[in-house]
């Protein structure tokens, strides 16, 4: 028997069988639609990551206090007593590692509101204090004006650079250059503005604020802890910049030998192995319940292949006693049993894709599915169709065509 003829009775046994085929694909249908769904959204963050959760520029690491991501109760109390990082540290490791091309320092403050006249920003404002280098180690780059300078920090000039969503509160209608805006209070002049960045799971990055770090210590006081960003000389040398700088920060914050480091170093590759990590065990949950789910569908698809040759046994007696070999009826019921996984896993496959889109309209999460996971379940479900199929298929081959004629 040729494919295509088999292909065609399968087809038209479903046809024929709508809803109990239907009832019998609504496992292969969820397991499929999981993985797809999961897939989708799985890939579309971790691209999203990659291409705008970025806080640093190339061949950069940051030093802070804090681990970047803190999952858990009491994350943060564990880390609180912990030194403050100082600007004199961030002079050290920018005078003694030979690694690294730029060294800059950062401070942070948020939810604070600026003032221009009579209209303000919201208070969700992030206001750094910075050395020159931040706007390269950050990935940052200036659309109007200039940036902070050596001279600004030294001489605690007040001048500020501002993101997209300050000129738009701030400036709806005017060149925000030249004039003065206020900062808890104090009045800081517009030199610069940054270049577009958007948003990160809807999250605007253009909400912020620079202004020189001596300045800022001045403003929102000294107590708080100092970022330290190190741009490695070459991709090549940023493991010895980063190990260079440990050695560095622990001699000279006096860290004994076998202790753990009081600091952290953070790359952005820390975000996406965190995200991996996580999503792993998403990933595990899914293959979980995707796997019951085709293995439910297999039983059932093996039962509705049963029912399929009960009820087809004197067409099997007539194909044999016209000519058909074992291997044709072996053939034809494979062909269905397989046939029929396949329908449902193309249906599954447009359920998970429909359901990553329909999550992607209504919320910052992005979809996107790789070509492999599509092709990936179409042969899953080809091999459960293969492997519950066997069984009935082998019955109705090994029928004695005699005894199937005379079934009523």
């Amino acid at each position: 028997m040729q494919l295509s003829e088999s292909l065609d009775l399968a087809l038209s046994a479903i046809r024929t069988n709508k809803l109990r085929s239907m009832l019998t694909l609504l496992g292969i249908i969820i397991g499929v639609m999981t993985i797809i769904a999961m897939q989708s959204l799985i890939t579309g963050l971790r691209k999203s990551i990659n291409e705008q959760i970025s806080q640093l520029g190339s061949n950069v690491f940051q030093v802070q206090k804090y681990p970047a991501i803190q999952m858990g109760h009491g994350a943060r109390a564990k880390y609180r007593n912990r030194k403050n990082i100082t600007y004199e540290e961030g002079l050290a490791v920018r005078e003694r590692v030979t690694a690294a091309k730029s060294v800059g320092m950062e401070i942070w403050n948020f939810g604070h509101e600026l003032r221009y006249k009579e209209r303000k920003t919201s208070q969700n404002m992030s206001i750094a204090g910075v050395t020159p280098e931040f706007l390269e180690n950050n990935g940052l780059e200036i659309s109007q004006g200039r940036f902070i300078t050596s001279e600004d920090v030294e001489l605690n000039t007040a001048v500020v650079i501002i993101g997209v969503d300050v000129v738009e509160k701030l400036f709806p209608n005017e060149d925000p250059l030249g004039k003065e805006i206020k900062i808890k209070g104090e009045r800081f002049e517009v030199v610069g503005l940054f270049e577009k960045k958007g948003s990160v799971f809807g999250r605007s990055q253009d909400n912020r604020a620079a202004i020189p770090f001596f300045r800022f210590q001045k403003v929102f006081g000294k107590e708080r802890s100092v970022n330290i960003t190190v741009q490695a000389a070459t991709a090549s040398l940023m493991e010895e910049a980063t190990d260079q700088t440990i050695g560095v920060l622990r001699a000279v914050r006096k860290v004994p030998p076998g202790l753990e480091n009081d600091f952290e170093i953070f790359t952005n590759d820390t975000v996406t192995g965190f995200f991996d990590n996580l999503t792993q065990y998403v990933r595990i949950v899914a293959i979980a319940i995707a796997s019951i789910s085709l293995l439910v569908a297999g039983v059932g698809i093996m039962n509705i292949m049963l029912v399929s040759v009960t009820e087809r046994t004197r067409e099997i007696g007539i194909r044999k006693s016209v000519g058909a070999k074992r291997s044709d009826i072996l053939w034809q019921f494979l062909v269905e049993a397989i046939v029929l996984s396949e329908v449902g896993g193309i249906i599954g496959i447009g359920l998970g894709l429909g359901i990553g889109k329909l999550v992607e309209m209504l919320t910052p999460i992005p979809a996107a599915v790789p070509i492999w996971t599509v092709f990936l379940g179409l042969i899953f479900c080809s091999i459960v169709g293969l492997i519950f199929g066997v069984y009935p298929a082998t019955k109705a081959a090994k029928m004695d065509p005699i005894v199937a004629l005379r079934y009523e």
